[in-house]
């Protein structure tokens, strides 16, 4: 069971990046008007969702009908606009993120990231996890795309919570990851 559960929402990303390289493609379908999308509210301070954004795309969507508060803003941690503000590029079969210099200056440096914990595997203490900048909907869906998530790697195991966590530990800048994934905070610790 733990072997499938990662592949699976890992899988999830792969799929989304796939879905939205077809997207632009003559045989997909043209994505909807911008004044057809509900207005819901952006974990992006000041940002509007994108009209045309397939489902698990982009920075991710807190639902105003979510029974979880937004994040609420941070001095201390790198703010999710500066990590979801990442264009791509398509190489052959797949899209790669393209950091700007803001981005890439994280690289190997101790972070702090602020999200919801998204659970990889089973269990009562977790030691790898997603970090997501808005709170799950359902258990099998992924709230927004791969500039949405931090993949974390604990020092010790946390607890899993419905609450926003802070975690602080190296940040990574993941060029060509193979499972599509853009940022990943390592020997990581939770603080308060």
């Amino acid at each position: 069971m733990k072997k499938l559960l990662y592949p699976s929402v890992i899988g999830c990303l792969l799929a989304i990046g796939a879905i939205a390289q077809t997207a632009g493609s003559k045989s997909a379908p043209k994505p909807q008007p911008a004044a057809s999308v509900p207005a819901l509210s952006s974990p992006v301070a000041g940002a509007a969702p994108s009209g045309g954004l397939v489902f698990g795309s982009g920075p991710g969507v807190h639902s105003p009908d979510s029974p979880f508060a937004p994040l609420k803003p941070r001095d201390d941690v790198v703010p999710w606009e500066l990590l979801a503000d990442v264009k791509t590029r398509g190489e052959k079969n797949r899209l790669l993120p393209v950091f700007k210099p803001a981005q890439t200056q994280l690289h190997q440096k101790t972070q702090r990231i602020q999200g919801f914990m998204m659970p990889l595997e089973p269990g009562e203490r977790q030691t790898h996890f997603l970090l997501s900048a808005v709170p799950l909907t359902c258990a099998f869906c992924v709230p927004g795309g791969p500039e949405s998530m931090v993949e974390v790697r604990s020092r010790t195991p946390v607890k899993p919570t419905n609450d926003p966590v802070v975690m602080e530990g190296r940040f990574l800048v993941l060029e060509d990851d193979a499972y599509g994934l853009y940022y990943r905070l390592t020997d990581a610790v939770p603080v308060k």
